[in-house]
């Protein structure tokens, strides 16, 4: 997926990767009836080319690290907080070479442009250092548990500080989760592992903003998010077996944005 920036870059990463991912898919975004918000907004941007590998093999990443540095920082941070989730849960199920990837957003120079900012919300990229070398270390999630523990903390530091709108980190993630999945999942399987496991990602992140949702039908949004966190494995979102339709993620994430506040 080659982001064309120049265009997209002004319509936020989750409308431009949706153009790319849904556009191929958009049967789908409707299946059992509920396309929604989620699967409407595909058609805000053009499907760039497909099937390039980024750093570490997962597709795209180069053109999203780029559409991501447009964003506000409030959605960059939230935005590699579900790459490192996903890489976090893959790392600690004992799948190091998937997590790879997806835990090189806090330290690449890949993802440089993506991080900006986030200096002054209290980045500390020293657990993110730590946990990377001892990848390549080829040590265990259990020998480095400390080290994992303090990168979720700086992220959960980092939030706290953003003190962002919820509503709209929420409806951001799941666009993106939605576009992601989208792109991951085809002809009932999983084409792109990487793709499947930002998507579950981003709806993680989105399940812990939920926690601390004072809304009228808060306690709809957790439920609705626990029930898509269910459609990927219980531990860490590995593909096994046969996926759950990307049309039945759209509708979830649908019913989420519904439920939220105006």
């Amino acid at each position: 997926m080659k982001v064309e920036l120049k265009t997209w870059a002004g319509l936020g990463l989750a409308t431009a990767l949706m153009g790319a991912g849904l556009a191929g898919c958009s049967g789908e975004a409707g299946e059992g009836g509920e396309g929604g918000e989620a699967a409407q907004t595909s058609q805000a941007g053009e499907a760039g080319e497909g099937g390039e590998a980024g750093e570490g093999g997962e597709s795209g990443e180069g053109g999203e690290s780029g559409a991501a540095a447009a964003l506000p920082v409030e959605q960059r941070l939230v935005f590699m907080a579900g790459h490192v989730e996903a890489g976090l849960a893959l790392y600690r199920a004992g799948e190091s070479a998937m997590a790879a990837p997806h835990l090189m957003h806090p330290v690449s120079e890949t993802h440089a442009d993506e991080r900006a900012g986030l200096d002054a919300l209290g980045f500390d990229p020293a657990p993110f250092e730590a946990v990377s070398a001892a990848l390549e270390a080829g040590q265990s999630a259990a020998e480095i548990e400390p080290q994992l523990a303090a990168a979720e903390a700086n992220l959960a530091v980092m939030r706290d500080a953003a003190n962002g709108d919820a509503i709209a980190q929420i409806r951001f993630l799941m666009e993106t989760a939605v576009a992601e999945y989208g792109i991951a999942v085809q002809d009932g399987s999983v084409t792109d592992p990487a793709e499947y496991q930002d998507a579950w990602g981003f709806v993680k992140v989105a399940r812990g903003i939920a926690a601390g949702l004072d809304a009228p039908k808060a306690e709809a949004v957790r439920e609705t998010l626990d029930e898509m966190l269910g459609l990927w494995p219980d531990t860490a979102p590995i593909p096994t077996g046969t996926p759950a339709p990307a049309g039945q993620v759209s509708a979830l994430a649908s019913r989420v944005m519904l439920d939220l506040p105006e």
